[in-house]
């Protein structure tokens, strides 16, 4: 009895541990991909922005560090902003955290502005004005082999 109760209770348990921690799907790689700026990171002025975007052969995307709001942790961005903002240099998503619209740099103003509801970021990240509920999430990152490369986490897709 103690056997069939223990096999069934295997049974049952298998398919909640895959949907816990499911296998990477097919063709996928997790690592640092190599992205080339127009302008060299170390070359930024305070207040100034680059944006880039993943690339397409293979398709590949960005994995966000934190979020909140639309955004979270380990969610997918197919483009950020490297930015310059009080001597510190973040790596954003491109991603809204009100509904993940792409925003867009705001030269003039000095700010992230999504196109979709009017939300505007400043240029640290944080929230100048709503709907968006919390700051762009950021990119984990860092310096790559030359002044105008990054490496920014991110995953190979299987398509």
């Amino acid at each position: 009895m103690a056997l069939i109760l223990g096999a069934v209770t295997v049974a049952g348990a298998l398919p909640i541990l895959v949907y816990l921690w499911p296998a990477p799907p097919k063709g996928q790689k997790k690592g640092p991909v190599n992205i080339t700026l127009d302008k060299a990171i170390d070359q930024l002025n305070d207040g100034e922005a680059v944006k880039f975007n993943a690339p397409t052969n293979p398709n590949t995307a960005f994995i966000m560090a934190d979020g909140g709001g639309d955004n979270a942790a380990g969610d997918l961005a197919f483009g950020g902003f490297a930015v310059k903002t009080g001597g510190k240099t973040n790596v954003f998503a491109i991603n809204c955290s009100h509904l993940g619209c792409s925003v867009a740099l705001n030269e003039a103003a000095k700010t992230f502005d999504c196109p979709c509801h009017g939300s505007r970021f400043h240029l640290d990240g944080t929230v100048l004005q709503g709907p968006a509920p919390v700051p762009l999430s950021h990119l984990t990152w860092k310096q790559g082999d030359s002044p105008n490369v990054i490496q920014v986490d991110g995953i190979v897709l299987g398509f």
